[in-house]
């Protein structure tokens, strides 16, 4: 069975959705596949309530034919390097934006010519000036609140869609303490409604971000798939991409794709766009090989499935003196930027400080523990909660996201002898820290012992391994030299004349700040430069 689409879009995660609303909405034929199924919230929110692990994938089904990491216990990605990729990601319709938090950042304009200016890492194809109005664009899309300030590099002319979130007790305990050693507590922008925003409802403060949020405050990629459909595009679900076709002259004719039954459709289109996350995108690619393209599709750098990229993450966790009522609002609300910038980058990698306020959730032990613990004290009854409560009421954590540069050794390739329930290759990784990132996060643990001593709290404690942040990066670079990248700044593939790239897999270096927000800035660039080539060629 064979069918055609003016564009096909692999991958409806949110790069994915933007792209096919965008193009969609100006008329061109659009095919949108995700391997994963639809899910509806209701039943995720259920599924939640009956888990005995409030884990982040723990609303959602692992499918057998979409299977993706699992935090507790992990079947999926092999490893292979001397550092484990702690990452995991959803494969569904929506993509892993289902359980992301919601931070909002942009990159900086230093961000983009990391080596130029300190002589590490990559340079950009492009500089934040270019993508700056993107930026305007996708805050606009996908509802960001935030306060008109200068945390981001964003000019003065736009404001933001909808006010920022209030700082929380913790936010404004830490930021009068902090403030005379040049810090500041600043609350992040969010992709998440203040205020009724684009037919989605205000944050209810419900402290469920991650894993779903209840009510769709919060933006998710589902939202541009519904507006791509309204649109005409066409969308199927549990459709996984396992070989992509390109012809004598390196143009993309098509791809195979394979329902849970085994059974094979044969989409063709005038362009594709591989828009899938960066692990599962380049396993495509490399699972693509042939005798025309022996390393798989796009790859004539060696460069697909190299540079991946996470934000190593430093927890440290401490009590405060006084109650500061955590697990109200969303688990993080504010950060501190001052580490994302400077003259250290060229020693160690950059990092920001977002202020959790999910009391010890993520950086344990949790209240569990802590009440096994305190019952071996000899407590019990009303004593027991009160001392529960207690500790619960005076938890912090600070969470910092590492920057990490761009190493060819790190990478991900299909693992042809381990095969999932149709067929497909799982992926192995290989994954390692260099002394730039170990570097930052020593900087990072120095830091919040800093910050916690100013507010004189105790039992600090600093979690000994990095965790990963779910950010995976650059494993189908962008670049001006073909012969080191996949792609060119606006996502189109050096090898193959209608094939495009959407996501974070385009990023050449990581920078600190959450990828999401560039992700859909240069996934609407890359659409509108998709539009203008399809109306060109009319």
């Amino acid at each position: 069975m064979s069918e055609e689409s003016g564009v096909l879009i692999i991958g409806a995660g949110i790069a994915g959705a933007l792209v096919a609303a965008q193009l969609s909405g100006a008329g061109i034929s659009v095919t949108l596949i995700d391997a994963g199924p639809r899910i509806e919230r209701s039943h995720a929110i259920e599924q939640l309530a009956r888990a005995v692990f409030r884990v982040p994938e723990a609303p959602y089904d692992d499918s057998p034919h979409a299977a993706s990491p699992r935090s507790m216990q992990d079947t999926y990605l092999r490893q292979t390097g001397p550092e484990p990729f702690r990452s995991n990601y959803l494969r569904l319709v929506g993509g892993t934006t289902w359980n992301w938090l919601g931070t909002a950042l942009r990159f900086l304009p230093a961000d983009f010519e990391l080596h130029r200016r300190y002589g590490v890492g990559a340079d950009w194809p492009l500089g934040y000036s270019e993508l700056s109005p993107w930026y305007d664009h996708a805050e606009t899309e996908m509802g960001v609140s935030g306060h008109d300030d200068a945390t981001d590099g964003r000019h003065a002319a736009h404001s933001y869609p909808m006010s920022g979130l209030a700082p929380t007790p913790s936010d404004l305990l830490l930021n009068s303490a902090v403030a005379p050693l040049g810090f500041n507590v600043r609350v992040s922008p969010q992709a998440r409604n203040t205020r009724s925003y684009d037919g989605r409802p205000a944050c209810c403060l419900s402290s469920s971000c991650i894993p779903i949020c209840p009510i769709q405050a919060k933006y998710d990629g589902t939202v541009h798939v519904r507006k791509a459909e309204a649109f005409g595009a066409r969308v199927l679900a549990d459709s996984v991409a396992v070989h992509i076709d390109a012809g004598a002259d390196g143009k993309i004719l098509g791809c195979v794709v394979r329902r849970p039954d085994h059974s094979e459709i044969y989409l063709r289109a005038g362009h594709f766009v591989v828009a899938a996350n960066a692990i599962e995108g380049p396993k495509l690619l490399l699972m693509s090989r042939n005798s025309q393209f022996p390393t798989g599709i796009a790859n004539s750098s060696d460069a697909v499935g190299r540079y991946l990229m996470d934000h190593p993450v430093q927890l440290t966790r401490a009590l405060a003196r006084n109650p500061v009522w955590q697990r109200r609002g969303p688990q993080e609300v504010s950060a501190i930027h001052e580490m994302r910038e400077g003259q250290h980058r060229g020693n160690h990698g950059a990092f920001i400080t977002n202020v959790g306020n999910q009391g010890w959730n993520w950086s344990g032990p949790d209240l569990r523990e802590v009440e096994r613990s305190l019952a071996q004290t000899g407590l019990l009854g009303k004593a027991l909660l009160d001392a529960v409560r207690d500790h619960a009421d005076r938890e912090m954590t600070l969470v910092a996201l590492t920057e990490q540069l761009p190493d060819p050794a790190n990478r991900i390739t299909p693992d042809f002898d381990r095969l999932d329930a149709i067929g497909i290759p799982k992926p192995a990784v290989h994954f390692q820290f260099d002394d730039y990132t170990r570097d930052a996060l020593a900087a990072a643990r120095l830091l919040h012992q800093t910050l916690f001593r100013a507010i004189d709290a105790t039992e600090i404690g600093h979690v000994p391994h990095a965790q990963g942040a779910g950010h995976i990066m650059g494993t189908t670079r962008m670049g001006s030299n073909p012969k080191t990248s996949v792609a060119d700044a606006l996502g189109k593939s050096h090898d193959h004349s209608n094939l495009w790239f959407a996501g974070s897999s385009l990023f050449p270096t990581s920078a600190a700040a959450n990828p999401t927000l560039t992700i859909a800035a240069l996934a609407l660039r890359t659409a509108k430069a998709i539009k203008t080539e399809i109306q060109g060629q009319a």
